[in-house]
């Protein structure tokens, strides 16, 4: 009888040990290593009925004669999660959604299997075959091609997709799976990542899609070992604040399209809503002027936004300023703070300056420094910017306004949108002459001032 093998994990980021250690050297965690067993019996893999597939020798093909025609996406007939995928479902991909318990996973998840035109099997680990009947009935109450399977044990699971050769498969949650190979409970390192091998190995040879949901950390990372996201194709990440109805889809990792795509929710009491206009709810619908508000003009990936960014401008109550904002990046902030003190003759060094970026998404586009420096000079003098003007681009140290990338394309949206006005650098070249909103160029941050508050 083979001598039994244990070794020992941290059950935060999975590293490994070969003695049980109070902190963990990867993380600097305490009391997080644990003992496991790893030694695997004789028969692996993920057809235990029979003859693997993967018993037939792989042989070299020229890279010319590789034949890709076949590998057509799935729509998932969820335009959002399309965009965030890149066209679709890859077949024989592995998707990893991630997001804070309760922020809508399963949700979506059931919603898409719900949909979709295809033979999908929905497993959950987590929840009743009745709890999940009651959630379909307000989602989607008549799917003929959903199917779903309580269970945890990933043999049992593949003997079933073996009877009903699902054309989708839907995991709910990677951290229920246990696999009679490994000798250890439900969620520990070595389950996650032997359970993760064998749904690769079976959507690589039938190429058939695998969606994982799995639970993140405190700190937000995907809990299991960091492997599990080297392992998987798609890493997607599902971002929100339960007190808000919305919520944000993002790709981390894409090996079959682009990380830079974004996808909006609505969280309803009949499932996730689609927005296919995000700015609808990236800008408040006050009728009032407001001063300390601008409107910017950016870009997610493809997908044009206009975001509201407003700033709050006070004298110190103590002896050092703070410097506080949301969605934006702080260090950003205090440069461009010290350009309109150098450039613009503003003196902000002893007055607060905080900053929020609207709807609960952080931006990262330097287009928006216009928009953020507009904001903070319309709280410092308490005048407010006309809302028909939006701005988009680029301050330097120098002080000038500097041009952005396809700046057609921002200026299409705010015309959409109804803007009268946009605000853009002098250097910008433009595809076209006349547009059906008012283009107006400015070189200087001082230019900015004077066209704004005279």
């Amino acid at each position: 009888m083979a001598k039994t093998k244990t070794t020992f994990f941290c059950q935060n980021c999975g590293a490994q040990f070969s003695k049980w250690q109070g902190q963990c050297t990867s993380c600097k965690e305490w009391n997080t290593i644990a003992e496991e067993v790893v030694q695997k019996t004789q028969k692996t893999g993920w057809d235990a009925t029979s003859e693997p597939p993967s018993k037939r020798v792989a042989k070299p093909v020229r890279i010319s004669e590789i034949d890709t025609t076949v590998e057509a996406r799935l729509n998932t007939r969820n335009q959002e999660l399309n965009r965030v995928l890149g066209g679709g479902l890859v077949p024989g991909s592995l998707t990893l959604l991630g997001g804070e318990p309760g922020i809508g996973k399963s949700t979506l998840m059931l919603q898409v299997a719900l949909q979709l035109p295809y033979k999908t099997l929905y497993v959950s680990g987590e929840e009743s075959a009745q709890q999940i009947k009651m959630r379909a009935e307000r989602i989607h109450p008549n799917s003929e091609h959903c199917f779903i399977l309580t269970e945890t044990n990933t043999q049992n699971i593949f003997r079933n997709i073996g009877e009903m050769q699902p054309d989708i498969l839907v995991i709910d949650s990677i951290q229920t799976l246990q696999t009679n190979h490994i000798e250890s409970s439900a969620g520990s390192v070595s389950q996650i990542r032997e359970c993760t091998a064998e749904l690769i190995k079976f959507a690589k040879e039938t190429a058939t899609p695998v969606i994982l949901i799995g639970h993140i950390t405190k700190d937000g990372h995907i809990a299991g070992p960091k492997i599990l996201e080297h392992m998987v194709d798609t890493v997607l990440q599902f971002e929100g604040d339960r007190n808000h109805v919305y919520r944000i889809l993002r790709a981390h990792k894409n090996r079959f399209g682009s990380t830079h795509e974004l996808g909006i929710y609505e969280m309803q009491g009949s499932g996730l809503r689609e927005v296919p206009n995000p700015s609808e709810i990236l800008i408040s619908k006050n009728e009032e002027d407001l001063s300390g508000t601008a409107i910017a003009a950016t870009l997610e990936g493809m997908r044009p936004l206009m975001i509201e960014i407003q700033a709050l401008v006070s004298t110190a109550v103590y002896g050092t300023p703070q410097r506080s904002t949301t969605g934006y990046n702080v260090k950003r902030l205090n440069m461009l703070l010290a350009v309109l003190e150098k450039r613009a003759g503003f003196k902000l060094g002893a007055k607060d300056v905080f900053l929020n970026v609207t709807g609960g998404i952080s931006v990262d586009d330097p287009a928006i420094d216009l928009a953020v420096v507009a904001a903070v000079l319309s709280s410092n003098i308490d005048i407010a910017i006309d809302k028909r003007m939006c701005f988009a681009a680029e301050i330097g140290l120098a002080g000038e306004v500097r041009p952005v990338t396809r700046v057609d394309q921002r200026i299409s949206e705010a015309e959409k949108l109804g803007f009268e006005s946009i605000i853009i650098s002098k250097y910008c070249k433009l595809p076209k002459e006349n547009y059906g909103i008012q283009v107006i160029k400015l070189a200087k941050v001082h230019d900015v001032v004077q066209h704004l508050f005279g």
